[in-house]
């Protein structure tokens, strides 16, 4: 009853669905063996923005990296608990039917209506998650991993092509925390033992809003979403 109340007292679904979500893994955390694996990813994306109001919409894709480790300890041999750290370069592209007034560190730019402002961000990534896998088949492992990942911004830059600014400091236009959720499927192709060629496909999508809306900026949500493609080796 004291948990149900404590999951009311939530106001917005991503708190719900991160209690949810932490209420499922430490269970896991608890009762894992000793088995672990460990790999290393590095993946191209696709990233995009989305947004909530129709003032400010999406402008287009921009193209992006995220190199890292993975950490798997299993508590039954087809899951596993899955963590691990990478750096993420990912981006996107925004345009306003307004006329926009941006806060950079040392300056203010006012950017025309149907002028794209273009976002270059670099997170650190600590995802947490949980990975289902099928028996090998043959050289052949199917797997799936969904969780939620904390992201810290370390690097955030902005371009406006109409105002020939590049890489200006957008410290005081992006905010520095977010949590997304991931949803992963794909193979692992063994090379013998526990050695394997990892290829997969990401979907991630941020929970929270991006940008800060200063001064006379529209109250909006941006959200970051991104598409990867896994290429990876596990051991």
């Amino acid at each position: 009853m004291i948990l149900v109340r404590y999951f009311q007292s939530f106001k917005s679904g991503a708190q719900k669905i991160t209690l949810i979500f932490l209420l499922i893994i430490f269970p896991v955390i608890s009762y894992a063996q000793q088995r672990i694996s460990f790999g290393i990813h590095a993946d191209p994306i696709i990233s995009w923005f989305s947004t909530d109001i129709k003032e400010v919409q999406n402008d287009g894709a921009r193209a992006g990296f995220n190199f890292g480790l993975t950490f798997n300890k299993y508590f039954t041999p087809n899951y596993s608990f899955s963590t691990g750290i990478s750096l993420m370069r990912a981006g996107g592209r925004l345009v306003s039917t307004d006329t926009t007034v941006l806060e950079f560190t040392n300056s203010k730019s006012t950017v025309l209506p149907g002028n794209p402002v273009v976002y270059k961000i670099q997170y650190l990534v600590f995802p947490l998650g949980l990975k289902l896998q099928t028996n090998q088949i043959g050289y052949v492992t199917y797997f799936s991993d969904l969780g939620l990942d904390p992201k810290i911004v370390i690097s955030r830059s902005a371009d406006i092509p109409s105002l020939n600014i590049t890489d200006e400091n957008a410290t005081n236009e992006l905010r520095m925390f977010n949590l997304s959720y991931h949803v992963t499927a794909g193979i692992e192709y063994s090379l013998g033992g526990t050695t394997a060629l990892v290829f997969g496909l990401s979907f991630d999508n941020n929970f929270l809003d991006i940008t800060k809306d200063n001064g006379n900026q529209p109250t909006d949500k941006v959200s970051h979403k991104m598409l990867s493609f896994r290429f990876g080796v596990n051991f």
